[in-house]
Parts: structure tokens; C-alpha cells; sequence
């Protein structure tokens, strides 16, 4: 029977934009719940273009004697998913575990995790009870969830949480990976050969304001549907059809009414016809915008520029080279 290598060295992914409140707290929980591991551990934080002083703040943690804070900063604001890629290709630990920066998933949980992984788990995914979100909130993760247990076929209850553990091959598998959208739990569950999900607690966010506004949520469900599956585009072929077969059936249908009762009833029917050719325009708008978003997506593959731009890296061994190289 197939053993995962043993877990030796865990490292902690944070992705953080303008989150400088927060982030003291942030730091200290996670450092005292990674203590707990009796391993070797590293906490990277990803500051994504932060407009305040979370890149400064990170820099100072990273340069701490004895830290295991690794600041990695970025250029500008490339988004979630990228700025965890850019601390997965930073990573030296067998397991990897990404954690949102709001404290909203609370690093406590983060020895359960690796408890489970040390079960022979590729990947430990978490459901959130009891969530303290917003309902608008709640309810836009119901739809997306549903939508990608139904376009995948994989029954994880949770996408949208970020408190995930991923084994060491799982990354880099990842990292192989070159489009430029990229959704890391469902990226990450067409690798693993054994997936879990355990329940974790949530709690209320503290500091700031959700980075998520509406218009994000909407492009995010955009993005899933098309870096996921081309069956958009063939539900749009099976739809087109449908609505042929039916203009076609409705267009005899109303000769032979016409021929029935007499041209009077045609002029009754005209809204109808109206409604019905708002339906075809409104369906051709549909396939035209699924249409555009699969293009874009070749159009930005074929660019092939990079999905991140990483500025700087503090860690120890860093600090520890420079200050020999001035010597």
C-alpha cells in the first residue's frame, strides 16, 4: 500500500492586502499554534501591492532574530489566488497550509490539519460552521459551491474557504500548471489521489472590510465557470437548438392560426412576438459574453506573461547572507 512521506517541516501561506490591523494578531496566533506542531515550521506572508503598511510590517516580522516569518512582496495587486502561487513557489515544507490574513478562520485550527494530513491525506479541506458572514455573503458561497460540485463532479462542501493543507507534490503540481486563472482548491483536488474535508470554526472578521466586494464575487463565479469546464459553451450549442426547434414549431404555429381564425389574430399576438424575440437577442447576448470570457482567457494564455511579479523576499537566511556580504 502507497505511504505519504512523513511530514517533517509545515509551512504556512498567508496571502495580505491592506491588512495592517490585523496583522500583529495575526502573527502572534500563528506563530503559537505552529510551536504546538513539535516541528519545524514557516510563515509566509504575501503582501499583495498593500496601499498601507503591511508591507512594512511584514518586513520588521521577517527581520526579527529567530523569526519564522518570511515576508514576500509583490509588485502591485494580483489577486488571491496569485499572490498564494507566489508564496507556493517560496515554500520548503512538506505540507503547505494557506490561511486567509482576516483571522476569520482562526490559526488554531492549523495542528488539526496537520493531524490530518499526517494521516496519509494529498489534500485537508475545511467546511466553516456556523459562519459570520453577511447572508448576501453566505448565500453567493452556496450558489458558487453548488455550481462547482456540479461542473467538477467532486462533493467538497466548502470551496471557499482558504484553511486548506496541500502535501508538497500537490504544490508543485500546481506550480506546473501555466494558465492565468487559477482557482487553488479545485486546482489542487484534480492532483490529489486522497482529499478530506474536517469542520472548523468561524468567526467574526475584526479588522477591515471584506476585500470581496459584489462585482468580485460576480467575476470570481466568471472565472470559475471557464477556467473549470468548456460544457458552457456545448449547453450553449444545446440551447441554441432548442430555442431553433421551438421558433420554427411557433412560426407554423401561427400560420396555422392565422390561416384559422384570420389576419385580426396576428395583430393580437404582437407582443408576444416581441417577447419571444427579446428572448432570442437576450440568448444570443448570453453566448456572446461566455464567448468572449473563453476568448479572453486564450487571448491572456497566449500572452503567457507571468501571473505574479515578486519584488523582494526577507527571511533569515537572507538577512543572515547580506549581512555576511558586508562584511
Amino acid at each position: 500500500m502507497f505511504e505519504s512521506p512523513k511530514i517533517e517541516k509545515v509551512s504556512i501561506v498567508i496571502p495580505v492586502f491592506n491588512e495592517q490591523d490585523s496583522l500583529p494578531e495575526l502573527i502572534r496566533r500563528t506563530d503559537a499554534a505552529c510551536a504546538t506542531l513539535n516541528r519545524d515550521y514557516e510563515i509566509l506572508l504575501v503582501d499583495d501591492g498593500s496601499s498601507d503598511e503591511s508591507a512594512r510590517m511584514l518586513c520588521d516580522a521577517a527581520e526579527e532574530p529567530g523569526s519564522h516569518v518570511v515576508a514576500v512582496l509583490l509588485n502591485r495587486n494580483y489577486g488571491q489566488h496569485s499572490a498564494i502561487m507566489a508564496g507556493f513557489s517560496h515554500v520548503t515544507g512538506d505540507l503547505i497550509i494557506t490561511l486567509d490574513a482576516d483571522l476569520q478562520n482562526p490559526p488554531e485550527e492549523i495542528p488539526r490539519l496537520v493531524e490530518k494530513a499526517d494521516e496519509g491525506y494529498d489534500v485537508v479541506g475545511t467546511v466553516r460552521q456556523n459562519r459570520q458572514d453577511s447572508v448576501f455573503r453566505k448565500t453567493a458561497s452556496k450558489m458558487i459551491n453548488r455550481l462547482i460540485q456540479r461542473t467538477t463532479g467532486k462533493a467538497m462542501g466548502d470551496y471557499g474557504c482558504m484553511l486548506r493543507a496541500y502535501r508538497r507534490h500537490i504544490v508543485e503540481a500546481m506550480l506546473n500548471c501555466h494558465e492565468r486563472s487559477t482557482f487553488i482548491p479545485i486546482l489542487a483536488n484534480t492532483f490529489a489521489r486522497r482529499a478530506v474535508e474536517i469542520p472548523v470554526m468561524h468567526a467574526e472578521r475584526e479588522f477591515g472590510d471584506s476585500k470581496y466586494s459584489f462585482m468580485r464575487l460576480i467575476n470570481l463565479m466568471y472565472d470559475l465557470v471557464t477556467c473549470l469546464t468548456t460544457t458552457p459553451l456545448r449547453l450553449l450549442s444545446v440551447v441554441g437548438s432548442v430555442i431553433a426547434v421551438l421558433g420554427f414549431a411557433f412560426s407554423i404555429m401561427l400560420v396555422v392560426l392565422r390561416l384559422a381564425f384570420g389576419p385580426q389574430w396576428a395583430g393580437d399576438g404582437v407582443f408576444m412576438l416581441f417577447a419571444i424575440l427579446f428572448m432570442f437577442i437576450g440568448a444570443q447576448f448570453v453566448g456572446m459574453g461566455l464567448l468572449g470570457e473563453y476568448i479572453g482567457r486564450i487571448y491572456n494564455d497566449v500572452r503567457a506573461r507571468p501571473r505574479y511579479f515578486i519584488q523582494r523576499v526577507v527571511r533569515q537566511e537572507s538577512l543572515a547572507s547580506e549581512e555576511e556580504n558586508r562584511s
